[in-house]
């Protein structure tokens, strides 16, 4: 085995690269040092009062459960665990509980809320249902507990983690909404990786989206249900949600039809899909107004779960978060709420259950074979499905376009 190999294989495996245990007291003092040297220079020269500055950081230490940290003299490592669901095993992600309780839910707050996610879709075109289903997936309608300090959150990842820059960019952007006095009284709570309110906005999306919807002169995410509402709209709208068309459909695609012609780069019009052989499982023809639209092909388990021809407006879901599932998960629950359809047509199967390192290994033997995966991190995106579709078909075999632990032995040799 090369030295490059074994040093892959120990990142991915997720062991140490040096030996001796962190000083945590010695990264703590560092910490504190980074404040101050770092943060606080850049902070004070965006309008931030010491005052406001050592308010947010009194008592906040370094939060250690954190995923993706990378302590100063560390490497940096593939996790082996997913830590986002919609990363994860689809089956589990789409269960009935989760996606009819969204929905359940989201009824009642069509009906509630009629007046402000009509004044949302009238400003921006966003269908109040696609708002709703963004809504109840990232705070339950605001129902679920955000415990977390948004500074101990974002301190912790701007200081040590995989994505450092973009964290301290959050972390100046938390702490000009705490000069201003946006957040509530009882201080910036966010989740674990730093959202705040209900629309669980990054602090550089609150600053660039958050929206007053109704009249009170002020954007609360926090507290507002109008305000999230039409915070939520303003957002997709930025992103080129395309109005009157849908998210997409749920399609049979025929064995003629390879998987590896997935992702945003291969559209076509629908109406060339249909000549394909794609039919929608329904039964039901696609939309006249849809046809000459472009579609894409997504098949987010390969031929391993449900197949379907999705429209720009499921990449726009994506801006919200990056998995395929999630946009899935937005689309279709927000299609319960307004039409009452029923469950995917397709079996999920047994698929997503590999460790994140297992998949990077086989993204990094992919990429020596000259395919490009999307990069090495253990998740099975679009360009890594159709790359495994892609050797599949190159060893003489039938395209499945999903990782699989049986394929491992063959890619990491």
């Amino acid at each position: 085995m090369t030295l490059r190999a074994f040093v892959l294989l120990m990142l991915l495996a997720g062991l140490p690269m040096a030996a001796g245990a962190v000083d945590r007291a010695a990264v703590e003092r560092q910490y504190q040092d980074w404040l101050e040297q770092a943060v606080w220079p850049r902070a004070k020269a965006e309008g931030v009062s010491r005052g406001t500055f050592e308010a947010a950081f009194r008592g906040v230490t370094l939060d250690w459960n954190l995923p993706d940290l990378v302590p100063p003299g560390s490497e940096a490592r593939t996790p082996e665990t997913q830590y986002q669901s919609e990363f994860g095993v689809p089956a589990s992600y789409f269960g009935r509980g989760n996606v009819e309780g969204a929905a359940e839910v989201g009824r009642v707050m069509a009906r509630r809320h009629a007046g402000a996610l009509a004044a949302a879709e009238a400003a921006t075109g966003v269908p109040g249902r696609i708002v709703l289903a963004v809504w109840g997936r990232e705070s339950g309608y605001g129902r679920v507990a955000i415990r977390h300090d948004a500074f101990e959150v974002l301190g912790t990842k701007g200081f040590m983690s995989t994505r450092a820059a973009y964290f301290t960019e959050e972390l100046i952007a938390a702490l000009r909404i705490a000069e201003a006095g946006h957040a509530p009284g009882s201080g910036l709570k966010s989740s674990w990786a730093g959202a705040l309110g209900q629309p669980q906005f990054m602090p550089t999306r609150y600053l660039q989206f958050a929206t007053d919807g109704d009249g009170d002169g002020k954007a609360d995410i926090w507290g507002s249900e109008a305000d999230t509402i039409a915070s939520i709209a303003v957002y997709l709208k930025h992103f080129g949600w395309v109005p009157g068309r849908d998210w997409g459909f749920e399609v049979e695609v025929p064995a003629a039809v390879s998987c590896t012609l997935e992702g945003p780069d291969q559209g076509r019009p629908i109406a060339e899909w249909v000549e394909m052989g794609v039919t929608r499982v329904s039964g039901r023809p696609f939309p006249e107004h849809e046809l000459a639209g472009e579609g894409f092909l997504m098949m987010p388990a390969g031929r391993k779960g449900p197949a379907f021809i999705v429209t720009p407006n499921f990449y726009v879901l994506k801006k919200y978060n990056e998995s395929d599932l999630y946009a899935l998960f937005v689309g279709h629950v927000g299609d319960r709420i307004q039409y009452g359809v029923g469950d995917f047509r397709g079996d999920w199967g047994r698929v997503g259950g590999l460790k994140r390192s297992d998949v990077a290994e086989m993204q990094a033997a992919l990429v020596e074979q000259g395919h490009d995966v999307g990069g090495v991190d253990g998740l099975a995106g679009f360009k890594t499905r159709r790359s495994i579709g892609r050797w599949q078909t190159q060893e003489g075999q039938e395209a499945t376009c999903f990782p699989e632990a049986s394929m491992k032995g063959a890619l990491v040799r």
